[in-house]
């Protein structure tokens, strides 16, 4: 990372108190916080394979009272304490709550569909946080009842997403604008919900999305159990990032943007319109612009500064659409989660799932009831706690060498995952090259293995520069913390 190419970055990150390693030999290890392996920042020298982890899809769990509508989200659901209940606002006019975040109640609601909770505001009133699109903010007592705030709205188009980091107290709002590829995510963060930041653009399609992209539509069309677009129009074939969740996950900011597969121009006499019983104003529009179609995957990215991203698993999907025939809703149209709610050994990602694109272009309410019955719903699927990448060892074994750290007060613990005849073992170094400490080896599926020094005590080199170098073999190694 080099903090010269992005010095406003780089201020706003210190002001919230984040460290920004350089890319040195020395990073910041701090007790209990855990150390991911989605960048090199931590790493001397490896031998191991990074691999990607997708979560597993368990289906929709909110539809819309009403099977001629659907619902969306631009949140995640929020725990609130004094209800011991999960909440989340969506899109359509509806709140839903959940004392399992699995069966929903789902009630009519108007207020703002991007909504968080803030326990820590000293203010009652200002416990629930709302964005309204691009017209502003607004706080609220009970998240129904709405107070709207004499602040101006950060400029966007018709998207936007919001989440909300409560150990950084960082409010994380990212938005629709236009970048070289058109659509692209621009971002604005407060640490009061009061003043904004607005860093501008930050992440938008590359050359390297139009190559693969467009590989894919090509792929797409020869796989007749996937969700054919209405239209195809090579000339228009065009990648773009149609909405962005974005999270402070440990020390990492993650992104899942929606990748939209433009793949043409649906012209204005398209039959599919006289099915969709469109409002006069949406007809009148058509018959002018026509419209335009394509299909959704989301890919994960990360980030140390929030503006240089680096994309994991080579731009595979994170979530792709599921198969014609499955039962799903998130056939075409995917909206990504906007970031996932910690359920102790789990990850839980609530996304917008919707079985054809024209559904939402048409506006997503009116008269669609014989053409797209029951068209789209919150899914989730779920990942392993820090799942989202791996450094995995074969049966010839592996290594991994961190970079000096200053060592933390703390046990070291570590999530990893040993196969049939693996293991996993830690050696603590000093400055000079020592042997500190070296743990017993650990074998099965740990999601907090605590590691037992079998010789030497680390103790006494707290607050000294170390290293650590892990052996493994069989297995896939998540993350390591002291705790």
């Amino acid at each position: 990372m080099n903090c010269s190419r992005a010095l406003s970055s780089c201020l706003c990150l210190l002001f919230f108190g984040f460290h920004v390693p350089a890319r040195a030999e020395t990073f910041d290890v701090r007790t209990g916080q855990r150390q991911l392996f989605l960048d090199d920042v931590g790493i001397q020298k490896t031998s191991l394979k990074k691999t990607m982890h997708r979560p597993v899809k368990r289906g929709a769990v909110i539809r819309h009272p009403d099977p001629r509508q659907t619902v969306q989200t631009r949140t995640a659901p929020v725990w609130d304490p004094q209800d011991k209940l999960f909440k989340i606002w969506l899109t359509s006019g509806l709140y839903a709550s959940s004392p399992d975040g699995l069966h929903w109640a789902v009630e009519p609601y108007d207020g703002p569909h991007l909504v968080v909770i803030d326990v820590h505001d000293p203010d009652p009133s200002r416990r629930f946080k709302g964005v309204i699109g691009a017209e502003g903010f607004a706080v609220s007592a009970d998240g129904k009842e709405w107070t709207r705030l004499d602040l101006p709205a950060i400029p966007s188009y018709d998207e936007y997403n919001f989440s909300y980091n409560s150990k950084e107290r960082l409010f994380i709002h990212t938005v629709k604008r236009t970048g070289p590829y058109g659509r692209s995510v621009a971002l604005a963060t407060s640490s009061d919900f009061q003043k904004w930041t607005d860093h501008g653009l930050i992440f938008h399609a590359d050359i390297k999305d139009q190559e693969s992209g467009i590989a894919r539509i090509k792929a797409r069309l020869n796989k007749p159990h996937l969700q054919q677009t209405e239209y195809n129009t090579p000339e228009h074939y065009s990648i773009q990032i149609y909405n962005m969740g974005m999270f402070l996950y440990e020390n990492v900011f993650i992104g899942l943007p929606s990748i939209y597969h433009h793949t043409g121009k649906v012209p204005p006499d398209w039959p599919g319109f006289k099915k969709l019983h469109l409002s006069p104003e949406i007809v009148a529009l058509t018959k002018v612009h026509g419209d335009y179609t394509g299909f959704y995957t989301i890919q994960l990215i990360s980030s140390r500064d929030m503006r240089n991203w680096k994309r994991q698993g080579d731009r595979q999907p994170f979530i792709e659409t599921s198969p014609v025939g499955a039962g799903a809703y998130d056939l075409q149209t995917i909206i990504g989660p906007s970031e996932p709610v910690d359920r102790g050994d789990e990850l839980w990602f609530y996304y917008t799932g919707i079985k054809q694109y024209a559904f939402v272009t048409s506006g997503g309410t009116a008269g669609y009831d014989d053409y797209f019955p029951d068209a789209g719903a919150i899914c989730l699927a779920v990942l392993r706690k820090d799942g989202f990448v791996s450094l995995d060892a074969g049966e010839g074994g592996g290594d991994l060498t961190t970079r000096w750290f200053t060592l933390p007060a703390g046990k070291l613990h570590v999530n990893a995952r040993c196969g049939r005849n693996g293991h996993l073992q830690a050696t603590l170094v000093d400055s000079s090259g020592g042997v500190l400490a070296v743990s017993e080896s650990i074998a099965g599926d740990h999601l907090q293995g605590r590691l037992q020094w079998k010789t030497g005590d680390p103790s006494l080199a707290a607050g000294k520069n170390v290293r650590l170098q892990f052996q493994l073999r069989n297995t896939s190694f998540y993350s390591y913390w002291f705790e």
